[in-house]
């Protein structure tokens, strides 16, 4: 894969991230805009077309909710603490998984999922 690509698909990632943590903190037009441009994968047009406005419209839309994400997260850390306990989960699973199997290490893993699932 190319590096503008991979560039573009980690930016979609983690665009939608933080649209899961902070979606109710955007407007109605700028969750309906980011939903069809980074879940849907609709065009930047066909969004246009749809709303019956300029796609310059759409687009700066979109580029104020991106901003309003990025600006929630750098205040909040909701994602990088997600992602911080996610790796530890992890790192854990790794450790459990070097250990002898006993009832002991089953029952720390089944938690461990439990609180994998939670995350």
């Amino acid at each position: 894969m190319k590096e503008r690509e991979t560039d573009a698909l980690a930016k979609t990632n983690r665009i939608n991230l933080l649209f899961d943590f902070y979606e109710p903190l955007l407007t109605e037009k700028q969750r309906t805009f980011l939903t069809y441009y980074f879940h849907d994968d609709y065009s930047l047009g066909e969004i246009a077309e749809q709303f019956d406005v300029s796609r310059q419209a759409i687009y700066e839309h979109i580029k104020r909710a991106e901003t309003a994400l990025e600006e929630y997260e750098s205040k909040l850390q909701l994602l990088a603490r997600h992602e911080r306990r996610q790796a530890a989960a992890a790192r854990i699973a790794d450790e459990l998984g070097r250990l002898e199997a006993s009832p002991e290490t089953e029952r720390m893993q089944a938690l461990l999922r439990e609180l994998m699932t939670a995350l």
